[in-house]
């Protein structure tokens, strides 16, 4: 596979994440260790349905038990985090501060072997920084103690998610179904402070069919695509493109009738696009 199908692989992901909030706001009111336990129990089909497909089950048993508790880590971590902050915060723009991780993701990338920050990543950055910014100042909701909170925690997720994102690169070797061993003990220790911590609520119909959505795209074919592109894409240019993910996401909010088109939705979409633009840029000028 090459870099460039590599990056648009996973640049997928970031497609699918654009339904993340949305689907998430459809779970209501269902907590969120409950919600974390069953998507990812989905996506664990998903991974032995890649496994199965792509012939790489056998390797699960080849991949060292430390990559597997990191994974988990990653996994667990943030979606935890993110499906408490979309409780506790107003979805968009709680939403959208946890996506300050394609941010994050630049510039943590220029720490790699063998990745440089340019210039043009770091305008790029503070564009799309500044794009995502633009939405979330622009919140109509007053926020009370509650949605402070909500708002740590989703700051909490993009630390959480660029993190695991860009240190996935120093374990390019380990092959991508190992996310299926992610998924399901994400499942299982969340199924299990589920038990220990909240009480259950059945979904209701769109409800259910709102989890399956995670479970098979945001929570699911997501995490594949996204793993096959840090370890073998453009770290910079996955990162810088990741913004169109809060973008996306704000749109998909706005067609549901969940938040209100807004003179701020184009310029945040201009400084985003134009960030992606700029970081796309300086990567190929490396070359």
């Amino acid at each position: 596979m090459t870099r460039r199908t590599a990056t648009l692989t996973g640049f997928v992901a970031v497609l699918l994440w654009a339904l993340l909030a949305l689907f998430t706001v459809a779970t209501d009111p269902v907590p969120p260790f409950q919600l974390t336990a069953l998507t990812f129990g989905i996506g664990a089909g998903v991974g032995l349905v890649w496994g199965w497909g792509s012939g790489t089950l056998s390797q699960l048993s080849r991949v060292p038990p430390r990559i597997y508790v990191f994974g988990t880590v990653g996994l667990f971590g943030y979606h935890a985090l993110y499906f408490s902050a979309l409780r506790l915060a107003p979805p968009a723009e709680a939403g959208l501060i946890a996506y300050l991780w394609p941010l994050l993701i630049v510039l943590f990338s220029g720490l790699l072997p063998g990745e440089v920050l340019r210039r043009g990543h770091i305008v790029g950055a503070i564009l799309g920084f500044a794009g995502a910014a633009l939405i979330i100042g622009a919140g109509r909701g007053t926020p009370g103690s509650g949605a402070f909170v909500g708002y740590g925690l989703a700051l909490l997720c993009a630390l959480f998610w660029s993190g695991y994102s860009v240190l996935s690169r120093r374990f390019g070797d380990v092959p991508t179904v190992s996310v299926t061993v992610f998924c399901a003990a994400t499942a299982v220790l969340s199924g299990g402070v589920h038990l220990l911590a909240e009480s259950w609520v059945t979904p209701t119909i769109s409800g259910w069919l709102a989890i399956a959505g995670l479970g098979l795209g945001p929570v699911g074919v997501a995490f594949f695509v996204w793993d096959v592109g840090m370890k073998r894409g453009d770290i910079q240019v996955l990162g810088a493109a990741s913004y169109a993910a809060p973008l996306l996401s704000t749109v998909a909010l706005v067609v549901a009738g969940l938040s209100p088109a807004t003179w701020t939705l184009a310029g945040a979409t201009a400084l985003i696009m134009a960030g992606a633009a700029l970081a796309a840029r300086a990567s190929a000028a490396r070359g």
